[in-house]
Formats: structure tokens, C-alpha cells, sequence
């Protein structure tokens, strides 16, 4: 059985900013449970998504992303 990595930091960002994933959703005009997804690993947002989403938050692109390993 192959073992879940969390690729994206979405959640821990939105927590360090205080926002939520229902204003994250509303920002970038998604589905709340699209964002969902993405705060738990489930899905990942594309990387033109990732970029739209790092210039909402404020933060630079490769923060939302946990080093390889």
C-alpha cells in the first residue's frame, strides 16, 4: 500500500495568515470543498493555481510547498 505524502503546506499557511479555507475559496472564486481537498492533501491545486494562491496569501510560491525529502 502506497503511503500518503502531504506535498502542500496550504494548511499551515492559512493558520500563520488566519484565514480560512472558506476565504481562500471565496478569493480564488472555487468550491470550499476544492480548497478542502487541498488543505488535507487529498488534491493538489495546479501550479498555475499555486501561484494565484501564494499571491493571495502574500507568501512566495515554494512556501506553500514542504521540502523534498
Amino acid at each position: 500500500m502506497e503511503e500518503k505524502r502531504d506535498i502542500n503546506r496550504l494548511k499551515v499557511v492559512l493558520a500563520e495568515k488566519k484565514r480560512t479555507n472558506k476565504w481562500l475559496a471565496e478569493q480564488l472564486s472555487k468550491d470550499q470543498a476544492t480548497v478542502s481537498k487541498w488543505c488535507t492533501n487529498a488534491s493538489q491545486p495546479s501550479l498555475e493555481m499555486l501561484l494565484k494562491i501564494a499571491e493571495t496569501l502574500e507568501v512566495d510560491m515554494k512556501d506553500l510547498l514542504w521540502p523534498l525529502k
